[in-house]
């Protein structure tokens, strides 16, 4: 009987530490930033599922002053207030930008209210480009302005802005401009000619012979 005893109490210690020591792990766990603990947490949640009265209102005890009306400007303020811009952002401003259906729509239109007038010509009719090519006019056009501009036509005139001023382009002796230098030929031979001297014995004099 006695060892009876001494084994139900070792069994009932055994447990007892062994729930001790399950208590103290889970309520000295990390709080994972909360101000309780995982065991805690799961503790009140399962409080709360079984609640029937459920848990108060964060705002409990809060007193809210009722919200004031609306402060309506006095009659004779009103006459002096100034009318809100209207909107320029629509197709009534005749600064909005026509997009490209529009522009052709507005000129396809104008062609057919003035088709009975020989002297109409449509913009869409005499456009540079005919099937992705240049018409023969915009061609010799072309042509005749890129010969101009090789030949130096048009010196006096600036064409670009990139393009200096016209006062850089003069040249105080118009005869410079005629003189070419020297021939490249005749610099040849002289080079040809100092080499053959430089290889042999003849002084440099012998070039003025």
């Amino acid at each position: 009987m006695l060892s009876k005893r001494w084994f139900h109490l070792g069994v009932c210690l055994t447990v007892a530490m062994a729930g001790g020591a399950m208590m103290s792990g889970c309520t000295s766990g990390p709080r994972y930033g909360t101000d309780k603990t995982a065991f805690q947490q799961l503790t009140d949640d399962l409080g709360d599922s079984v609640s029937l009265t459920g848990n108060d209102p964060k705002n409990k005890g809060v007193r809210y002053a009722p919200r004031p009306s609306l402060v309506l400007p006095s009659d004779t303020a009103k006459e002096s207030l100034v009318e809100p811009q209207k909107s320029i952002a629509s197709k009534d401003n005749p600064e909005w930008v026509e997009s490209p259906e529009d522009t052709r729509a507005r000129l396809v239109k104008d062609a057919d209210d003035n088709s009975d007038k020989s002297s109409f010509r449509s913009p869409l009719a005499s456009s540079a480009i005919e099937g992705g090519r240049r018409t023969t006019e915009a061609q010799t056009k072309a042509y005749r302005e890129a010969r101009a501009i090789q030949k130096g036509a048009n010196l006096d005139q600036r064409r670009y802005i990139s393009d200096p001023p016209t006062e850089y382009r003069q040249v105080g002796d118009p005869a410079k401009l005629d003189d070419v230098g020297e021939p490249e030929l005749k610099k040849q031979k002289k080079r040809k000619k100092e080499a053959a001297i430089a290889g042999s014995d003849k002084q440099w004099w012998n070039l003025l012979q």
